[in-house]
């Protein structure tokens, strides 16, 4: 999978790692600002029990 993402990925090397921190980041992102946050009311990690 990760090879076949870095062959279609224009550029030289340099390129295609900035475009994937980019990516990274991007994704990263998402999750702390959107996904976590309307998550969080769903999954409480106080009402755990142990048994």
């Amino acid at each position: 999978m990760y090879a076949a993402l870095w062959r279609i990925l224009p550029g030289p090397w340099w390129v295609r790692v900035l475009i994937l921190v980019v990516a990274v980041a991007v994704v990263l992102y998402g999750l702390f600002f959107w996904v976590f946050p309307w998550l969080s009311p769903i999954v409480d990690p106080q009402d755990a029990t142990v048994g």
